[in-house]
């Protein structure tokens, strides 16, 4: 902490220092989410993808923008999918005994985390509420909130610092698609 005499030049420098102090620390704040949001995984299901000569990769154009609106999923097995977990070749659609999931859009776009509070966003990572409020729908499955929770408070808020840093895009993610009576077994 700066201590200023009372000199208008000494209190202006003092002034100065603590903003620089509080922009570096915003800064590191910011990059620590980046660094997170990179190693655990976020873009895996919330970017999609391009295919290239090495396989699926984050289209850089859309990245953690969730699921395509305009992508339309594929006639599936119905019995192969009561055994297993299908994705879509974007990885940003899973289907499971859950039903039909879509990644949500992860930019601070109105159609993603844009009018998110801090507080909405911890709620939603904590205790796995859809959009951090509550009488939501719970966060469904691949989204691994249960074990995400356990992240302390200053990780998610540093997440959510760089998820409002991020390019915002337009994307209306679909709903769920509850499961089908097949997939739960009824004949």
């Amino acid at each position: 902490m700066f201590i200023a005499c009372n000199s208008p030049k000494e209190k202006e420098i003092a002034k100065k220092e603590m903003a620089k102090a509080e922009t570096n620390s915003t800064v590191d704040m910011v990059k620590r989410g980046e660094n997170l949001v990179a190693s655990v995984g976020c873009n895996d299901c919330h970017s999609p993808k391009i295919m290239t000569d090495k396989g699926p990769e984050v289209d850089p154009q859309r990245k953690l923008s969730g699921h395509p609106a305009q992508e339309t999923l594929l006639p599936y097995d119905k019995e192969t999918a009561k055994a297993y977990v299908l994705f879509s070749m974007g990885f940003t659609a899973a289907i499971g005994p859950w039903g039909t999931s879509f990644a949500a859009n992860l930019t601070p776009d109105e159609t993603g985390i844009g009018n998110w509070t801090e507080q909405q966003f911890l709620k939603a990572i904590k205790e796995g509420k859809y959009k951090g409020m509550d009488g939501t729908r719970p966060l469904l499955p691949p989204m691994p909130w249960t074990e995400y929770r356990h992240f302390p408070d200053e990780d998610l808020k540093a997440i959510f610092a760089y998820l409002k840093t991020v390019k915002p895009i337009d994307n209306v993610v679909p709903a769920p698609i509850p499961p089908s009576p097949q997939l739960l077994g009824a004949k």
